[in-house]
């Protein structure tokens, strides 16, 4: 998707979401929400979903998609390199990164982003993969960070 195409897009999607946001501050009303605009609305969204820590482990919460790994291995996979890092990550092509966990063979790229709640812990992530390669740049980056601030804030 052009950039400047994408840049608008998320810009509508970021003004729905925060109406949508109004209506109830439970932040899995608002996983749920945010993950159902942003799957349809995205047309290169595969998989959309959050992950979340729960005594140690990455177990998947709300998601749209195929079928999701329910817990992810420790310290393996894109999802834990975002934990690990303390930083959203983008990867251009799955099967490049070492230890990629692959949930679906279909999923060619990826982008994770942490959730941090109220006390700025890191409390999971929102995962995104794509059936294409090179799918995510910075602008998604950019706009799904500010998108998963409305869980808690």
């Amino acid at each position: 998707m052009e950039n400047s195409k994408k840049q608008a897009r998320y810009s509508r999607l970021y003004s729905q979401l925060e109406e949508l946001m109004k209506k109830t501050g439970d932040p899995d009303a608002r996983m749920a929400t945010i993950v159902a605009v942003l799957h349809h609305k995205m047309e290169y969204f595969f998989w959309t979903g959050f992950y979340f820590l729960r005594a140690g482990e990455l177990t998947v919460k709300n998601y749209q998609g195929p079928l999701a790994c329910q817990v992810l291995q420790k310290h393996t996979g894109v999802c834990w390199a975002a934990i690990d890092q303390g930083k959203t990550v983008v990867v251009q092509d799955v099967h490049q990164f070492p230890g990629h966990i692959a949930c679906d063979s279909r999923s060619q790229s990826e982008i994770v982003v942490l959730v941090l709640n109220n006390d700025g812990v890191i409390a999971g992530v929102l995962d995104v993969d794509s059936e294409s390669l090179g799918s995510f740049d910075t602008t998604d980056a950019e706009w799904l960070e500010k998108i998963v601030n409305f869980i808690y804030h």
